[in-house]
């Protein structure tokens, strides 16, 4: 686990975001890249988006601090992110792709970085803005979501050795192959819940018969 997150392996992180193409490649063919700080870097990802809808100024947030639960946002952007990797791992598949799960989860870890760090930048940023400034905050914000979805696609198109436009129709699938498992996720709980309903139904009329 020291050696996943060594020094060197955070450094390489922050060169990925400098040199997307390099970097990936890297990953991939070298396995330069490291999980745990790519998961970290998500969860850092969602403390940042979180801090952002509790602090940032009223100027640019109408957000009431006191209804955002950290902790399931905290949930809620590890699963999505989980569902991001095993969607376009589940579909890369059927499509010749080159790169592993553990490829695609540090690519996508990995460029939450722009993201993270201008939605820091534009909390702070949110603290001095006057009400006819708002759009510099926007502009911050905007050029980390920005190079983030750069980073994801040229991560993506990297790590599984597709073209352009393989790889934009590989993205677009992996939106309906999000859909997908949730769907069928959904659905085996519901199939759960009726059937203990069932059993629950069956040993309740036992114990009223006996």
């Amino acid at each position: 686990m020291k050696k996943l997150l060594s020094k060197d392996k955070w450094k390489y992180a922050l060169y990925t975001v400098n040199h997307p193409a390099d970097g990936f490649y890297e990953i991939r063919h070298r396995d330069r890249g490291s999980v745990p700080v790519a998961i970290i870097l998500v969860i850092i990802f969602s403390i940042c988006f979180s801090i952002n809808r509790m602090s940032a100024s009223f100027i640019v947030n109408d957000i009431e601090p006191r209804s955002v639960d950290s902790l399931k946002e905290l949930i809620s952007v590890l699963l999505f992110y989980i569902l991001i990797c095993v969607g376009n791992w589940s579909v890369t598949c059927l499509m010749d792709g080159k790169g592993r799960l553990k490829d695609i989860a540090i690519a996508v870890g990995y460029s939450t970085v722009p993201a993270m760090v201008c939605i820091a930048i534009g909390t702070i940023i949110s603290q001095f803005v006057a009400l006819d400034e708002g759009a510099f905050y926007y502009m911050v914000i905007g050029i980390g979501v920005a190079y983030t979805c750069f980073m994801l696609l040229v991560g993506v198109m990297t790590v599984h050795s597709f073209t352009l436009g393989k790889t934009i129709i590989t993205i677009l699938l992996t939106f309906v192959a999000i859909f997908l498992i949730i769907f069928i996720v959904l659905l085996f709980f519901d199939l759960i819940n009726q059937v203990y309903s069932f059993l629950h139904s069956i040993y309740q009329e036992l114990i009223y018969r006996t």
